[in-house]
């Protein structure tokens, strides 16, 4: 006879039957999909967060702002989507369809990328 894989009670049933009831089976896989639930749910907090701070600095599509104005709102620079690397050669970083780029002076130019997936 089979046991539950999370309380370890007898299991009536189905002879492939894991679990006792549904509370015993989410129980089970929060346990084993734990850590990367959290990591995920952490990444993707900050880039939200990156998101709606870059979207409260440029609400006209276009503008500038400093590095520690990014930091005083908790703008994460490790955080972002994607790059586009221009033919010059300047970097914008985006966190989805909002975008920086790096200027002199601890300066930074924000954009939209209007157009984001095609």
């Amino acid at each position: 006879m089979s046991k539950c894989l999370t309380c370890k009670s007898k299991l009536t049933g189905r002879a492939d039957k894991k679990f006792c009831d549904a509370e015993c089976r989410t129980a089970y896989h929060n346990k084993q999909n734990g850590f990367q639930n959290n990591f995920i749910k952490n990444v993707n907090n900050a880039l939200k967060k990156n998101r709606r701070i870059l979207m409260e600095l440029n609400p006209k599509g276009k503008s500038k702002t400093t590095k520690e104005e990014l930091l005083d709102r908790g703008f994460k620079f490790s955080y972002f989507t994607n790059e586009y690397i221009t033919r010059s050669g300047n970097v914008y970083h985006f966190v989805y369809e909002q975008g920086y780029l790096e200027l002199e002076d601890d300066k930074y130019a924000l954009v939209v990328r209007n157009k984001y997936v095609k």
